[in-house]
C-alpha cells in the first residue's frame, strides 16, 4: 500500500530555515491525519522489529517514520523519528544495496532530519540529491516517479550556487521528467505549475496547470480512502492557489495602476 505524497515535500526538506520560508505548522494537522500516521508508525515498526532481514520491511519502517515525523510539531521529535527512518533505509540498504525504494526514502527521511536540524543542514542537502539520484537510476517510477518529483523540489527549493545546489534548469528538467513518466499522478502537474510560478513564468505554468484537472479525475479513480485523504486535502488547496496567481496576471491591468 503506498502511503499518501502529501504535504509539500519542500516543508519535510529543512529548506524552511535555509531559505526563509516558514515551514507550516504541524500542530495544524488535522488529528485524524496524525492518528493514522501514529498507527501505520506502530504497525510498520512492529513488522521491521519481527522481520530484521526483511530489506522490504526496513523501507517500509522508513517510510512510516517520514509520515510520522511530517505530523511531529515538536523538533526533537521529528528529528527521533528522521534518524529512526534512515537507520531502517540504511539497514535495508544491507540486505538489498539495489533497492530502490530504500534509497527514496532515505533521502526523504534525511530530508526530514535537515528539517530538524534547520540551518545546520546544508550539508544534508548533498545526500539527499545523490540518494534521489541513485533510486532513479534504479526505478524512476516508483511511488510515481518519487524521486524525479524530490529531485526537482530539492533544486527548486534549495539555496543556489555557491551556498548550496539549487539550480532553475535542474528544477525543471525533473520535474519535467516526473510529469511525464507518471502523468495521471497530479502531484506531478501541481508541482511543475508551482516551479514555474516561483520564478513567474506564466506561461508554462499555465500550461502544466492545465494538464491538472485531467490527472485528477483520472487519480480520482484510482487514489482513494482513508491513507489518501491527506494528499487530496493538500492537493486542492494547492491547485486553488495555482489557479488564483494564473488568474490574477490573466486579469487586465487598471489604467492607473503603476502610476
Amino acid at each position: 500500500m503506498c502511503s499518501a505524497r502529501r504535504f509539500s515535500l519542500w516543508l519535510a526538506l529543512g529548506l524552511w530555515a535555509l531559505t526563509g520560508v516558514a515551514r507550516g505548522d504541524s500542530s495544524d494537522t488535522p488529528p485524524i491525519f496524525v492518528q493514522r500516521a501514529e498507527q501505520n508508525y506502530e504497525k510498520a515498526r512492529a513488522r521491521y522489529h519481527s522481520q530484521i532481514t526483511s530489506a522490504e520491511a526496513a523501507w517500509q519502517f522508513g517510510r512510516a517514520c517520514f509520515d510520522r515525523a511530517e505530523v511531529e510539531s515538536d523538533k526533537k521529535g521529528r528529528e527521533g523519528f528522521a534518524e529512526e527512518g534512515c537507520y531502517a533505509c540504511r539497514q535495508a540498504l544491507v540486505d538489498d544495496p539495489r533497492s530502490a525504494w530504500a534509497h527514496y526514502y532515505l533521502g526523504l527521511d534525511i530530508g526530514q532530519l535537515a528539517s530538524a536540524k534547520g540551518l545546520g543542514a546544508l550539508h544534508l542537502l548533498h545526500d539527499m540529491e545523490d540518494e534521489w539520484k541513485t533510486a532513479i537510476r534504479l526505478d524512476e517510477k516508483i511511488d510515481f516517479s518519487g524521486p524525479a518529483r524530490s529531485l526537482g523540489m530539492l533544486y527548486r527549493d534549495a539555496p543556489g550556487w555557491p551556498l548550496s545546489i539549487g539550480n532553475r534548469n535542474h528544477a525543471i528538467h525533473y520535474l519535467t521528467e516526473a510529469a511525464r513518466l507518471s502523468p495521471d499522478y497530479p502531484d506531478n502537474w501541481i508541482t511543475l505549475a508551482e516551479a514555474y510560478l516561483k520564478w513567474n513564468e506564466y506561461r508554462p505554468a499555465a500550461t502544466a496547470a492545465a494538464r491538472i484537472p485531467a490527472a485528477m479525475a483520472q487519480a480520482r479513480q484510482k487514489l482513494t480512502g482513508p491513507n489518501w485523504e491527506s494528499a487530496w486535502a493538500d492537493w486542492t488547496r494547492r491547485w486553488q492557489t495555482i489557479q488564483a496567481r494564473l488568474s490574477e496576471t490573466s486579469r487586465p491591468q487598471s489604467p492607473h495602476m503603476g502610476k
